[in-house]
């Protein structure tokens, strides 16, 4: 039994150790992911300021356009293609990313119109290149997030539920080894202290008495 009840002490004990290993590398994931995070928040931020304001201006400046060029002009003046987008990707933690967008503009033409319609064209492209920059930080952090919850979710388990349960288990099993050593250190005793012979040359014996020694 108390082989079984080392072995078992043992096999316990690697678990308690991995466990407590995986803890502390969800605990720094868990802190790379919310630095990381937080970056790209503040990153978002800035990248929505920006578009906003371009996105402000180029409505403003649409409006005059319409007014100086009319709606046929407007139409006439946009851009042939289709503008194109490729994400450059990141990875933390193994969690993958859009770190940033690659914009490619359209090729342009020549349009007739007022300056100011050349202009709003501008700020049009402008705006919609801030708002492709602000949709990858957008997906960044919706990523990032969604990794971050569920490290942390993770790491709750492993130090509030597993860990908890490798230690109690190992506690009661040193508990039983320890009533088992202390049972075989009685049972050696107590046979040892029927074999030690009296002055009288008989031999303790707690269930018949005195018996000669060597009879």
């Amino acid at each position: 039994m108390n082989a079984m009840g080392r072995a078992a002490k043992v096999r316990v004990e690697r678990r308690l150790v991995t466990a407590r290993h995986g803890a502390r590398l969800l605990d720094r994931k868990q802190r790379i992911l919310a630095e990381e995070l937080e970056r790209l928040q503040l990153r978002a931020d800035l990248t929505r300021a920006e578009w906003e304001r371009l996105a402000g201006e180029a409505a403003l400046w649409l409006r005059r356009s319409a007014a100086l060029d009319g709606s046929g002009q407007i139409a006439a003046a946009a851009p042939l293609e289709s503008a194109g987008v490729q994400l450059r990707w990141a990875i933390t933690m193994g969690v993958p990313y859009p770190e940033d967008a690659e914009w490619r503009h359209p090729a342009a033409h020549p349009m007739g119109g007022s300056s100011a319609l050349s202009y709003t064209r501008v700020l049009h492209r402008s705006a919609l290149e801030a708002g492709v920059r602000l949709a990858a930080v957008q997906r960044a952090e919706m990523l990032l997030t969604t990794e971050l919850a569920v490290t942390r979710t993770r790491q709750r388990a492993v130090e509030n539920r597993w860990i908890p349960e490798l230690e109690n288990e190992l506690l009661a099993i040193r508990r039983r080894l320890e009533a088992q050593e202390l049972e075989e250190a009685l049972r050696l005793r107590w046979a040892a202290d029927r074999s030690v012979p009296n002055k009288d040359g008989t031999v303790r014996d707690s269930g018949a008495g005195n018996v000669p020694w060597g009879k």
